[in-house]
């Protein structure tokens, strides 16, 4: 079986489908991945061995600037994307049994599949974008669903005519031109009637969450044996186990000055800082041998090893923290952030922080709490219930797919 993956989106969609492609492999499959070209994402891909076919432009580009991009570079960046799906997919799919997509709404990637008559999978890695009556589109989780049934449908109509605004356009011109008719619905066309979720269910409970056929397989975890580097470990070593601080590819978004609170905060609890540099490049506040300064770095066994992490609640940092038993301090910025926060919070393996914008006072509190034994104790119930087993479950199900010739629609 021959099997295109593909994903734009920050390290946190990336990742996991490399876990995928790498259980895929070891089951006998070919894998071809197309993802941005970004150094890291290159790097993690080398690493595990897969093929890397670059697709538009690098994530860094867009989102590491000092200020989030405007409406008009997302109506852009939307039909750039939408043209490089059509180009590069097109030719790396020769010879492919099935393509599945992820990450950035990825408008086009089913229209190959289709042209070339390929199945086609979509794969997700939480619910917040699903069509849903328990919340709101786009709202934060908390805000008050939908008075009735009308007022729920109205809400998502109006965000699928959100997507169709961004994608409509460009989709159905590239259609077009390869003889395939226009699509109404954009959000509904590439989510298929039955998404994969590819997310642990004790942290990402989807029972009845959506109308949709949804097939959860659990995360899809890339296994990371490489060793600490030798400063890294000489530093925890050195004395009690420090609080991890790192705000991942959030670097338009991260806070300001959160390195400074956040350091603040953690020496107010008694505690070493483990600062991770990340794309908002963050940095010490001083020359004190208390604080620590790491880039990549393997997290599986990072955080076994901190008192708590403190982080923008990306799926993927939660998901290793939980395995690890770590407690968290989430700090959501955008997207599905703050749905995982609110699961952190509800399951009590961690706080969720009250808003994007940390102050001495209010992460002083949360690291007050996360703290606790009563916080560890339940971290670490908690991780021996999180799956592992998600990618080897989606690999089964992928060959499965093909070799019951099953129709795109239903993978």
């Amino acid at each position: 079986m021959r099997v295109l993956l593909t994903t734009v989106g920050s390290r946190g969609d990336v990742e996991p489908l490399a876990g995928l492609a790498v259980t895929l492999r070891g089951l006998g499959a070919q894998v071809r991945m197309c993802a941005p070209p970004d150094e890291e994402f290159a790097a993690l891909l080398e690493r595990a061995g897969v093929p890397l076919v670059p697709l538009g432009p690098t994530v860094r580009s867009v989102v590491a600037g000092e200020r989030p991009p405007t409406a008009a570079a997302a109506f852009r960046l939307a039909t750039e994307l939408v043209d490089a799906r059509f180009d590069t997919l097109t030719t790396a799919a020769e010879g492919c049994d099935v393509l599945l997509a992820t990450g950035l709404m990825p408008a086009g990637a089913r229209d190959v599949a289709e042209s070339l008559g390929l199945r086609y999978v979509y794969g997700c890695f939480h619910i917040f974008g699903l069509p849903s009556r328990h919340f709101r589109p786009g709202a934060r989780p908390g805000t008050p669903s939908p008075r009735d049934e009308t007022d729920h449908r109205v809400l998502w109509e109006q965000d699928a005519q959100r997507v169709n605004a961004l994608y409509g356009e460009a989709l159905n011109r590239r259609r077009a031109a390869i003889g395939l008719p226009p699509v109404d619905n954009v959000r509904d066309h590439v989510f298929t009637g039955r998404p994969w979720l590819a997310a642990d269910p004790t942290l990402c409970p989807s029972q009845g969450m959506t109308d949709l056929d949804l097939v959860q397989t659990g995360p899809w975890i890339l296994p990371d044996d490489r060793p600490l580097p030798d400063g890294l470990e000489a530093f925890l070593d050195a004395g009690a186990p420090p609080v991890y601080v790192g705000f991942g590819s959030m670097a338009a978004y991260a806070p300001k000055d959160i390195a400074r609170v956040a350091i603040e905060a953690v020496r107010a609890q008694g505690r070493r800082v483990l600062l991770a540099r990340g794309w908002a490049d963050l940095a010490p506040i001083d020359d004190g041998d208390d604080c620590f300064v790491v880039g990549e770095v393997n997290q599986q066994a990072l955080f076994r090893r901190v008192a708590a992490v403190v982080h923008h609640g990306g799926a993927g940092t939660t998901t290793t923290a939980a395995r690890a038993g770590a407690p968290q301090v989430v700090v959501p910025l955008i997207a599905d952030q703050p749905y995982w926060a609110a699961r952190v919070a509800e399951l009590g393996i961690g706080v969720a922080h009250d808003g994007p914008a940390p102050t001495f006072a209010s992460l002083t509190a949360a690291l007050t709490t996360v703290l606790t034994r009563g916080t560890r104790a339940r971290a670490r119930a908690v991780a021996g219930a999180v799956r592992t087993d998600g990618a080897a479950v989606a690999a089964q199900l992928l060959l499965d797919t093909v070799s019951q010739g099953k129709p795109a629609r239903s993978a």
